[in-house]
């Protein structure tokens, strides 16, 4: 057993857990704690790949109520029917596009740069998003029509940019479009299940010959830690929000894409290994 695996392995899990479903990027962190970490290779991203469904796991837990009741009136219920609709709509854009282009994207953007570039431009609309005048036309994730979540998944393919992030992308682009900040982040959490799914199974089948059962102690540590830090950070995002508002993450963003920087052309730390 390498326990120097299973630390970096641990921290990752937490990073994972922490920042999927903030509007901060978890693939954009995930990027650059794996170049510090020297876990970049394509055991590594095999790696990302597990943990992500642990968080995954975690926000269909906390929501598991709501789940049962759509799947259990599909047939019966119409809203039942709509809402599970406006989550297949909204997947769309993102599926389509990332089939089609992201191959191509992670290529030539996947790397510590891009990641602290979008960063910040991410962190100005959030910005921007909170101090224009904000009129709600949608209070909860039931109210939404499948124009709104066209509108949402749109957004939702902006995170194909690393660093831009998918709850980013969707939640500020649900304020522009209307939606309160609690449906906003809720539909992104209802949003997360599908896409992230669907890009669990994809990944997994895409790297099953690096499938190796002498990486199991390494997987259930990432998967318990990230399970654990998901499912915290969303029980405390859902909270947060029903008093503040986002700014507190554009200026993190902000900040986390300086220090890469900074630390990039000071020569602090060697990003070009990515």
């Amino acid at each position: 057993m390498d326990l120097m695996l299973l630390l970096k392995a641990a921290i990752l899990g937490v990073v994972e857990g922490v920042t999927e479903f903030l509007p901060i990027s978890s693939t954009g962190h995930l990027i650059v704690a794996g170049s510090l970490l020297n876990f970049n290779d394509e055991r590594g991203k095999l790696f990302e790949i597990v943990i992500q469904s642990a968080a995954i796991l975690a926000v269909m837990w906390e929501y598991r109520v709501k789940i049962a009741t759509v799947i259990g009136g599909l047939f019966s219920e119409v809203a039942a029917r709509r809402f599970a609709l406006n989550v297949f709509i909204a997947f769309l854009p993102l599926a389509i596009i990332g089939m089609l282009f992201g191959k191509h994207i992670k290529a030539a953007l996947f790397n510590p740069i891009t990641v602290a570039m979008t960063s910040i431009v991410g962190a100005v609309f959030i910005l921007w998003a909170e101090r224009r005048r904000h009129t709600v036309s949608v209070n909860t994730v039931d109210d939404l029509t499948w124009k709104d979540a066209l509108k949402v998944g749109l957004a939702q393919a902006l995170a194909l940019i690393p660093g831009t992030s998918r709850s980013g992308a969707t939640i500020i682009g649900g304020l522009f479009f209307g939606l309160s900040r609690k449906a906003a982040t809720e539909f992104t959490f209802f949003l997360a299940m599908p896409t992230l799914i669907g890009a669990t199974v994809y990944e997994l089948y895409k790297g099953r010959a690096l499938l190796n059962g002498a990486d199991l102690d390494m997987w259930i540590v990432g998967f318990v830690t990230s399970f654990i830090a998901a499912f915290l950070c969303v029980r405390w995002l859902l909270r947060y929000i029903s008093s503040h508002d986002f700014t507190v993450f554009a200026w993190y963003r902000i900040a986390f894409g300086l220090v890469v920087l900074g630390t990039y052309y000071s020569g602090l730390v060697d990003w070009s290994i990515t």
